[in-house]
């Protein structure tokens, strides 16, 4: 998995894309760091472990980023709903 592939992918895709906010790119690099030291492109990860690297603290606005970043289709998002089973996240390969 090539992370300097998907960081340009992503920051050419932003650059026309008025709806993506500091917050999105924040939550978007840090899966790309989980993806990076997991070395897979799938991570099932609970919210409080990204919330802690992209530096956000209130849960609404880490949902609000993650709903929008699968409904813009920078990755795909599959909450899990139970506090005890965390989230499938799968970031898809970078497309030109």
């Amino acid at each position: 998995m090539d992370i300097a592939k998907h960081l340009e992918v992503f920051f050419k895709n932003i650059s026309a894309d008025a709806r993506i906010t500091v917050t999105h790119i924040s939550v978007f690099t840090a899966i790309l760091q989980a993806t990076q030291k997991l070395g897979t492109n799938c991570l099932t990860m609970f919210s409080f472990e990204l919330m802690q690297v992209a530096k956000i603290s209130s849960g609404k606005t880490y949902y609000k980023a993650m709903r929008e970043l699968n409904d813009f289709g920078y990755i795909m998002y599959e909450p899990s709903f139970n506090k005890n089973r965390p989230s499938r996240i799968v970031l898809p390969e970078p497309l030109i």
